[in-house]
């Protein structure tokens, strides 16, 4: 019996999509975790991961290449909207957010709720098509 691979490990997605902003307070130089050079500040209360913050974003700390293998540089320094964003498909429920951000990457969804499992088949078998339920950004 194989044993199931994390999908993130070959996806990296969500950190080339989304801006990560989070309380300044998680940074070192505030007494947090989060690499104070990887970071800029967003307003008076708010910093984000540098990167992030642009019409193409893509997180500093990112390493390696989207849809193949990638890390993250800080992953046991990320800040909190990292900790809290959840695979689509983990723990049986779906994250839009995830399956969005993998279709504008052309990557197929891991997760639907009217599907029962997962659906990391769909890059084994090397579909050339999303499934209907995803939406490629236009």
């Amino acid at each position: 019996m194989s044993e199931i691979t994390n999908p993130c490990i070959s996806c990296g997605a969500c950190c080339a999509h989304f801006r990560v902003s989070f309380y300044w307070a998680e940074a070192q130089d505030a007494g947090g975790v989060v690499p104070t050079e990887l970071t800029e500040p967003l307003s008076l209360l708010m910093r984000n991961m540098i990167g992030t913050n642009t019409r193409t974003p893509r997180c500093i700390a990112l390493e390696g290449e989207i849809g193949g293998c990638v890390s993250c540089g800080i992953y046991e320094q990320r800040p909190t909207p990292c900790r809290e964003f959840a695979m689509s498909g983990e723990n049986g429920e779906w994250n839009e957010a995830c399956d969005r951000a993998r279709a504008r990457h052309g990557l197929p969804a891991l997760f639907h709720p009217s599907l029962p499992v997962m659906t990391e088949s769909y890059a084994a078998a090397g579909a050339s098509e999303l499934p209907e339920h995803v939406q490629s950004p236009g």
